[in-house]
């Protein structure tokens, strides 16, 4: 039996659209591949001079950023004397490195900036909390007291230097959730 595909149509069963002007305008999806400079996936790594020695150091950048998020030494290439070249394992792990740094950085500033401890006060498990509000004019805390189900039981302003421990936040509390002194 033979069969004649002339009448047929080939087509492809998941076509490719074609790219619009806004896509390749679009900075999100301009991927630098230079030897010394690479961007992609929110980050930009640039290979520096190292001031501080002979050597060369990897800046990395986060789209929108102004400064590097991390910086950090970079390979010499075999010449000894110009770095070795960025590629694409090196530029993901660099990226994967930045982004852990900026992770823990901000897990740091809100451990410092949100802080809470539950201690037993009056019979009663009472959660405190101290919420300190960065604002750049004038920085505050918020002293909160909670209950075992949630329910408010006092907040009061105190200054950002309060200092929340089990024996402040026990004083606080058989205190009648009064402001603290001296705060």
């Amino acid at each position: 039996m033979i069969f004649d595909l002339s009448d047929c149509a080939l087509t492809d069963p998941h076509p490719t659209p074609p790219a619009s002007d806004d896509e390749s305008s679009s900075p999100d999806l301009v991927k630098i591949q230079q030897p010394r400079l690479w961007s992609g996936d929110g980050w930009t790594a640039r290979v520096i001079k190292n001031e501080d020695d002979d050597g060369w150091a990897v800046a990395m950048t986060k789209d929108g950023a102004s400064e590097p998020a991390l910086v950090g030494p970079w390979t010499m290439g075999r010449d000894k004397k110009n770095p070795k070249p960025l590629d694409v394992n090196a530029f993901n792990t660099l990226v994967k490195t930045a982004s852990e740094f900026v992770r823990r950085q901000e897990q740091q500033l809100h451990a410092a900036l949100h802080q809470r401890i539950t201690v037993t006060a009056h019979a009663a498990r009472i959660t405190v909390s101290l919420d300190i509000v960065p604002d750049e004019d004038h920085p505050y805390a918020l002293l909160s007291a909670h209950d075992e189900t949630g329910e408010l039981l006092a907040e009061v302003r105190v200054a950002t230097s309060f200092k929340l421990n089990r024996a402040s936040a026990v004083s606080w509390a058989e205190g009648g959730f009064g402001k603290p002194a001296g705060r």
